[in-house]
């Protein structure tokens, strides 16, 4: 299976991602979210946003690879950021879409606090193999 990644001609263009994905047959890989952990459970980029989000996406891929899946089999991604500015959402939002899972479907979520204390980022993906 491959996923077709798809923009909406009659809707506003998305800002470095797609509108939809469309994918047939296969397995799906769900991973849970990716958090800003380093191998021995250690918090990477305490008070730092971008940090973080380059430390969730590496994270994610692991997780990705470990279900046979890469960054071409995702087909949505959800991000959280933790009691943030939009400035700072803006910023890791960049950091996600300049990743090599940035042009999947996507949404941005602002949150009040995540699971880890420090932490400011975390990001799910689904993902579509053969």
């Amino acid at each position: 299976m491959s996923v077709e990644l798809r923009t909406v001609g009659t809707l506003a263009p998305p800002p470095g991602y797609s509108h939809v994905a469309v994918a047939r047959g296969g397995t799906m890989v769900f991973t849970a979210g990716a958090v800003p952990l380093d191998a021995q459970g250690n918090l990477v980029g305490e008070d730092d946003a971008l940090a973080q989000a380059e430390r969730v996406i590496e994270n994610l891929l692991a997780a990705l690879g470990a279900g046979g899946a890469g960054p071409s089999d995702v087909a949505k991604t959800t991000v959280y950021v933790a009691g943030a500015s939009h400035e700072t959402q803006s910023a890791v939002w960049q950091v996600v879409r300049s990743s090599p899972i940035g042009a999947a479907p996507s949404t941005l979520v602002g949150v009040p606090t995540l699971g880890y204390r420090g932490q400011l980022v975390e990001v799910e993906a689904i993902a579509l193999l053969d």
